[in-house]
């Protein structure tokens, strides 16, 4: 399998076009950017490495990159059981810009995660969307809506 780093690079720059979109960003991909990124940090923070290695497996290549990066897998997960501390931890990812980005609102931030998991669907299967709402703390479960017609 040839390496085409172009493709890799056309696509990545259409998907954010589209979560800019999806988030009512469209003017400003940075921040939508660096939104998803946080989420995506976030989570794999949380989640079991070998639930990381799932969900990333059914990842395009531009999206892996991102999920990937900066990661140490030993390091000690975090103590999140709430919505509140997910967001926490969110922001903590988006530092500095998290202020303007999240607005210093707790609902403003749970509808951008809400919405990416939403968006996430396009790539990831059910299947492997339920294993991680499972794996989640009962008062994070929500945050993953697995719709019956997903």
């Amino acid at each position: 399998m040839a390496l085409n780093f172009n493709q890799y690079a056309t696509e990545g720059n259409t998907f954010l076009k589209e979560y800019a979109r999806e988030m009512d960003m469209a003017n400003d991909s940075d921040k939508a950017g660096r939104i998803f990124t946080a989420i995506m940090y976030a989570l794999r923070d949380i989640i079991p490495v070998v639930e990381s290695l799932q969900f990333i497996a059914q990842l395009p290549m531009f999206l892996k990159g991102v999920y990937v990066n900066g990661w140490s897998p030993k390091k000690e997960k975090p103590k999140v059981k709430r919505m509140a501390d997910f967001l926490d931890l969110v922001r903590a990812h988006d530092w500095p810009a998290a202020v303007n980005d999240f607005e210093y609102s707790d609902e403003i931030a749970e509808r951008y995660v809400d919405a990416t998991f939403i968006f996430l669907r396009k790539y990831i299967s059910r299947g492997e969307m339920q294993d991680i709402r499972d794996g989640l703390p009962k008062d994070l479960k929500s945050m993953i809506f697995i719709n019956p017609n997903y």
